[in-house]
């Protein structure tokens, strides 16, 4: 699904660790104007837990209960002239904007669902990061989203850009219920 993702199973808090920083170890990361140390990809660790607990009836396969907790951290938007990039960067960077914007119609689309009325249809195949958010944004599912923004007013149109952001992702209205196979 997802170029050079992994599956690693884990059982315990230091291993999640390992493979966490192994992760952060093959981020992309390259200067730009606006930031030396640019987040270059998103990055998206899942952690599914499983409960297995014995069957109390006699016979039965053992009860399991599973849950994910997606962690994100969304590359930021860029503009290229003011972040100067060039080649190879500019390419990454229209990839990252592209994928924002497309996480950005998503949870338009989400936010317009919940007031009720006519469904719209939701494009989570217009990109690979919401695909794999598919479950997180509209599916069973509690979510909760931090934004991270930088200070100062040189940086106003983007904080105002990810409030404005955040604010429609507050929007959407997920009612998780418990699956239970009979």
């Amino acid at each position: 699904m997802i170029p050079d993702a992994r599956v690693e199973a884990v059982s315990n808090y230091k291993q999640i660790k390992a493979a966490m920083d192994r992760g952060d170890k093959n981020r992309s990361v390259s200067g730009t104007k606006m930031n030396a140390t640019s987040s270059r990809a998103h990055t998206v660790v899942t952690i599914t837990f499983k409960r297995i607990t014995k069957n109390p009836q006699a016979g039965k396969p053992p009860l399991t209960m599973e849950s994910d907790i997606n962690l994100v951290d969304l590359a930021g938007s860029e503009k290229s002239e003011q972040a100067g990039t060039t080649g190879d960067r500019l390419k990454e960077g229209n990839a990252i904007n592209q994928s924002l914007t497309s996480l950005g119609n998503v949870i338009e689309a989400l936010a317009e669902n919940s007031k009720g009325g006519k469904p719209r249809f939701i494009p989570y195949r217009d990109s690979n990061l919401t695909r794999m958010l598919q479950e997180g944004l509209g599916g069973n599912s509690s979510t909760i989203m931090v934004c991270a923004i930088r200070p100062g007013m040189t940086y106003y149109d983007e904080t105002n850009s990810t409030l404005s952001w955040a604010d429609r992702a507050k929007k959407i209205k997920n009612k998780p219920v418990i699956n239970e196979s009979p």
